[in-house]
């Protein structure tokens, strides 16, 4: 005596979150529609009725049965090269979004160097204007104290003058 499989079970007995459940009865929908409609497109005039038949059995067993994973080999297989196909997407998604980082961490990582080297050249010019700054300081201050010891002598000399004119209407 042979036992019959079950054709679906409930997809609470997978262990699977809500979500992981929808997505699964998602993906099964999808999966099999795919599959129907590739099916049909390729035996269209053939008279495949049999197998046909089969995967609208399926398609439909997914369709009604919300909250079942169909276990007919044919539409295991098939969800199964779905999934496959879209884990080989996802990969290809996450592979491409990795370049794209990699490639604007590097474009980053150019602008950084290329403001660092802007600041330091900016630096080395702020420092060699308070050079120049430090150096005119220092002239004024030589120019000041010049000036000053020529105040000095002019009062001088001008007293000297006055002296000078002085002892001269004296005479």
């Amino acid at each position: 005596m042979t036992s019959a499989l079950p054709s679906s079970i409930p997809v609470s007995q997978l262990g699977l979150s809500a979500s992981e459940a929808q997505i699964l009865h998602q993906h099964q929908q999808i999966a099999l529609q795919n599959q129907a409609y590739a099916h049909s497109a390729s035996t269209r005039g053939r008279g495949h009725a049999r197998t046909s038949a089969s995967t609208s059995r399926a398609a439909s067993a997914a369709s009604s049965g919300h909250g079942r994973l169909v276990l007919d080999p044919g539409s295991l297989a098939v969800l199964g090269q779905h999934f496959e196909r879209l884990m080989a997407a996802i990969q290809n998604r996450v592979e491409q979004l990795t370049a794209q980082t990699q490639t604007s961490t590097i474009n980053q990582s150019f602008r950084a160097g290329a403001a660092m080297a802007a600041a330091d050249a900016e630096i080395a010019r702020f420092r060699e204007i308070i050079r120049q700054i430090d150096e005119l300081e220092t002239e004024f201050d030589k120019v000041r104290h010049i000036r000053d010891i020529v105040k000095g002598f002019r009062a001088r000399v001008d007293g000297l003058e006055r002296r000078m004119d002085a002892r001269g209407s004296r005479r």
